[in-house]
């Protein structure tokens, strides 16, 4: 792939076309405006600037490049923007990727073929009756049925495949790529392959574009049944819920039910709730309720939490009450507690602030809660309990703080959740709480928080209820994980692409880390233009993360850890990591004094401040057209006085960069 497709794929794209097709826009001066899709207003406060290439909203503060926009629009990461818009302005990706692409387009069909099939099975054939049955009987509606496609995947060996492979000419090899098939046992099946799911209702799968990418299957089982275990019904045809294997197309760790159909809601909640079955997000969905998702059963994992974040800063989780899955969601709620800790110290691009557990009424799933009386549901899920308020209660449950053992026990399993709290006024509430729960008093508890964090056997045991896979291992939920779970990009596609006060002040960071501090507090990833340069410095900040004290009871939290390059480079992803080199190989002229360095990073800092100060302005500039048209005269003044103070600010920017370069050269050719 060559240096520069970014750029190229730019250049060939109208930014104002590609965003017009989901934004009616009006022209207004030398840019164009209209309502933002990222949050609900009025008053047109979205600005899309064709000679930057840019568009900013000046109502949510989101912004970027045509890539940044495609990105929110559909919670992709960059590396499928890239595939879309390159395939839009016709701009060949190397043939390596090429190929890919081909295949994955094939294995969809494939998926896709099956998703019909199953559906048509499901609703216009006998064999399909009983589940259609028991759907109806669990309370779905053929409306559902048909919206979401559900199918029924008949009780037999091979009738998909055979299907697929003699009528719609696919390969049998095609079909156990993309999980819809295994390979055969002995040489009685001439296909060489069965079909993964059978006797089966079949819930399809899909991204957050709306394109499938996997199945779930479930067994019909009698109404009634409890728990996620096996019955009579399941037996001999393995556990009740099945997923497709992991496939090019199928992540199940970065996958969340009906992201497609809830994104939008979700946005405009502010929220998104999670629940573990694909049941119990249909009929969330069937009831209105459409900012909800399931996580396909399993505990929360950082991808999860990188694609749900990209659309709401709150999660609330709604997991089944049962035994099982009140570990499940204690479990996730203590390791998103620490992910929120490590996101509001390093201040990075991902946007989680809030998240709360949701109390169902005893003995109930949340589909059931939801049939039989949604308001209860509403009024769980708008009422969820903070996490550790939750963590008390639901420990206090287990262990009888009447006695000295379970006093300890209640002690040594919350403890350790209260050090993950980083506010020390929100920790001393909780203290208080569990010093009122447990009957110790809040000195010994003190006591207790400063010791090293040891959990206890049974504590552990409990965190690591959540199954595999879940982040209670080495996937512990932390900043750089869920960073990482976004995806990379080839550095040699977007290098042009980055701007030179960008490309100088990354340069300047990576190669004197002792100015990440000294800009950590006042540079916010958004502030940069670029989504190369903004996921370049969100990584920097992780790496400060990593090298953290390990000490989290310490209040205030303590301070950005060590940057180690090298540490900071091999934990990157490939394409990220390119990146890096890239910025590192530019030329500069050697060592630089101390005061220089801080001079050439105040002045990169100033050209950003000075580029958002045009927008703004140029923003004021159209605003005050539109104002002289209607003769609204006091807008009109307001709007004057406006530009004029921007217009000020940017003059003083523009002497502070001019005193700056009277003191020193020019570093990497940018003043």
């Amino acid at each position: 792939m060559s240096v520069g497709v970014t750029a190229e794929i730019k250049s060939k794209l109208d930014i104002v076309e590609v965003i017009g097709e989901s934004v009616p826009l009006k022209k207004a001066g030398q840019s164009f405006k209209g309502l933002c899709p990222f949050h609900g207003e009025k008053t047109p406060s979205f600005v899309v600037t064709p000679s930057r290439e840019s568009w900013k909203c000046f109502g949510c503060g989101l912004g970027g490049d045509v890539f940044n926009f495609v990105m929110q629009r559909e919670g992709i990461g960059f590396p499928e923007a890239l595939q879309r818009l390159a395939a839009r302005a016709g701009v060949e990706l190397d043939e390596r990727t090429t190929r890919e692409d081909a295949r994955k387009k094939r294995l969809r069909e494939a998926l896709d073929a099956a998703v019909a099939w199953y559906h048509q099975v499901l609703t216009e054939s006998r064999h399909g009756q009983p589940a259609l049955d028991y759907l109806h009987r669990r309370g779905f509606t053929d409306a559902t049925v048909e919206a979401f496609a559900l199918g029924w995947a008949p009780d037999a060996w091979d009738e998909l495949s055979r299907r697929l492979v003699e009528k719609r000419g696919f390969r049998p090899d095609e079909l156990e790529a993309v999980g819809l098939a295994m390979k055969g046992r002995g040489g009685q099946n001439r296909l060489g392959v069965y079909d993964r799911f059978r006797g089966r209702i079949i819930f399809p799968i899909r991204d957050a574009s709306g394109g499938a990418t996997g199945l779930g299957g479930r067994v019909l089982a009698e109404d009634g049944e409890g728990g996620e275990g096996r019955d009579a019904g399941t037996r001999d045809r393995g556990p009740k819920y099945l997923n497709s294997p992991a496939t090019p197309l199928f992540d199940k760790s970065r996958t969340l039910y009906l992201v497609d159909r809830a994104k939008g809601p979700i946005r405009k909640a502010k929220q998104a709730v999670l629940v573990e079955g694909y049941t119990d997000a249909l009929m969330a969905h069937q009831a209105g309720f459409t900012n909800v998702v399931a996580s396909l059963g399993t505990a929360l994992t950082p991808g999860q939490v990188e694609l749900v974040t990209r659309y709401a800063p709150a999660i609330a989780l709604a997991y089944d009450v049962d035994p099982a899955g009140q570990s499940a969601g204690a479990f996730g709620a203590m390791e998103l507690l620490s992910l929120i800790g490590e996101v509001q110290r390093a201040g990075a691009g991902i946007g989680l602030t809030e998240v709360s557990v949701v109390r169902l009424p005893e003995g109930k799933d949340p589909d059931e809660v939801i049939r039989d009386d949604p308001e209860a549901w509403r009024r769980a899920t708008a009422e969820g309990r903070p996490i550790v308020e939750y963590m008390v209660d639901l420990y206090a449950e287990r262990h009888d703080p009447r006695t000295v053992e379970g006093r300890k026990r209640l002690v040594a399993a919350v403890v350790p959740v209260l050090r993950r709290v980083t506010n020390p006024v929100e920790r001393d509430a909780y203290l208080q709480l569990l010093a009122r729960r447990s009957g110790v008093e809040e000195r010994v508890l003190l006591e207790v928080l400063a010791r090293p964090d040891r959990p206890a056997a049974g504590a552990r045991r409990s965190a690591g209820a959540g199954g595999a896979g879940g982040p209670g291992r080495e996937g512990r939920f932390t900043l750089d994980a869920v960073i990482a779970a976004g995806g990379g990009v080839d550095p040699e596609q977007v290098l042009r692409s980055v701007t030179q006060v960008e490309a100088t002040l990354l340069r300047l960071l990576l190669a004197y880390p002792e100015q990440q501090l000294r800009v950590a507090g006042s540079l916010r990833p958004a502030d940069l233009a670029t989504t190369p340069a903004r996921e370049l410095w969100s990584a920097i900040l992780a790496d400060r993360e990593r090298g953290r004290p390990a000490n989290e009871s310490a209040a205030p939290p303590a301070p950005l850890g060590p940057f180690d390059r090298a540490r900071f480079l091999e934990a990157l992803d490939p394409e990220l990591r390119a990146i890096a080199l890239a910025v590192l190989a530019r030329p500069q002229p050697g060592e630089l004094e101390s005061a220089a360095v801080n001079l050439s990073v105040d002045q990169c800092l100033l050209r950003l401040e000075r580029a958002r100060i045009d927008e703004r302005i140029d923003h004021l500039r159209a605003e005050l057209a539109e104002a002289e048209s209607r003769a609204d005269t006091a807008a009109r003044q307001q709007l004057l006085e406006e530009t004029r103070h921007y217009r000020e600010t940017r003059a003083d920017i523009d002497r502070r960069i001019d005193a700056a370069s009277l003191l020193h050269r020019p570093v990497g050719g940018v003043a």
